[in-house]
């Protein structure tokens, strides 16, 4: 973290006072890494943006309508990643990571800024665009933070997986996953954040994928990023990578930060608990659908409604990038 009369230090998602309010970055940051699933170099940066805009992706390879709004409406593709587009057909893909760390880092609105179609894949985890996040530091602003309070029970349900949501004071995660690998088998974990520290508990999980489903998944063009630098490989009973894991739970802390990246689609914090058994990016939006998809389900707290801000992005803000 950076000392900076200007800016508060990035809090963790620990509830002080300022949380009330909303927060961008306080000044821009970049980096630049690879995409798991194009192979493509990609350059990031994150710009702060104004209240009540929320985070909005900057396509600038493209010329025109080149703003994706970060939505749960906005999903159009949940394979090994989530991917959103605007109107105009206009992607963004595997934005789970970066999602999650800004939501870790308590920041609701910003631009990021892509040369490309997909947020670089980095090492995996969401460490490093906490690492950005920190240098940038984050500035208050004059909103309140948007809230969803969940007022009654939600559930889905998707082949083998299942997600609910019920009503809590904060937001909590519990989730379970089993795979049929001797390294995985079934593990289970529950993160409260009213006082977990996102970027202590989750933030270096790194995504995993098993070495029998390299072939397959480049022959249907993804993963052409993947190595042993960027995920955890598993072989039939071993993990490939030469230092191991991070965590001894490693793998059910990595489904818990891409549930966080999924969930902070809600445009803006989520106050519920989320039971999730076998989580993906697919059951994680379809819980977000269900739970919109009736008024009854929850109350926006405390904010300026943002809906039409985020949805169609200011008009002049549009104007601005589109000139840029």
């Amino acid at each position: 973290m950076i000392d900076n009369n200007n800016t508060d230090h990035i809090m963790d998602n620990t509830r002080t006072t300022d949380e009330f309010f909303q927060h961008t970055v306080a000044a821009e940051v970049s980096c630049v890494g690879v995409a798991l699933h194009t192979g493509d170099m990609v350059n990031m940066t994150i710009r702060p943006a104004a209240a009540n805009s929320g985070i909005v992706f900057v396509r600038k390879d493209v010329e025109a309508n080149n703003l994706v709004a970060a939505r749960y409406d906005a999903v159009v593709e949940t394979t090994l990643g989530t991917t959103i587009s605007n109107k105009y057909g206009v992607t963004v893909s595997t934005i789970e990571h970066v999602m999650a760390a800004l939501w870790g880092a308590g920041i609701d609105n910003a631009r990021v800024e892509l040369d490309g179609a997909e947020v670089p894949i980095m090492d995996g985890s969401s460490e490093p665009f906490i690492f950005l996040l920190d240098c940038a530091g984050r500035v208050q602003q004059r909103a309140t933070r948007r809230v969803i309070e969940i007022l009654r029970e939600v559930s889905v349900e998707e082949g083998k997986s299942r997600a609910t949501i019920s009503p809590a004071d904060g937001f909590v995660l519990d989730v379970e996953i089993a795979f049929n690998h001797p390294m995985i088998a079934t593990q289970h974990a529950t993160y409260d954040f009213s006082d977990t520290s996102f970027k202590q508990a989750l933030s270096r999980a790194r995504t995993f994928g098993f070495a029998r489903d390299v072939e397959k998944m480049r022959s249907m063009g993804l993963a052409l990023g993947g190595s042993l630098h960027n995920a955890v490989v598993l072989g039939e009973d071993d993990i490939l990578n030469e230092g191991g894991l991070r965590y001894a739970d490693e793998f059910v802390r990595h489904k818990a930060l891409d549930c966080v990246g999924d969930y902070f689609l809600a445009v803006g914090h989520l106050q519920g608990r989320v039971s999730a058994h076998k989580p993906g990016h697919g059951i994680n939006n379809k819980l977000l659908r269900a739970v919109f998809s009736d008024p009854a389900n929850y109350r926006i707290v405390g904010e300026e409604e943002v809906s039409n801000t985020h949805t169609h992005v200011r008009r002049e803000e549009a104007a601005q990038y589109a000139a840029a």
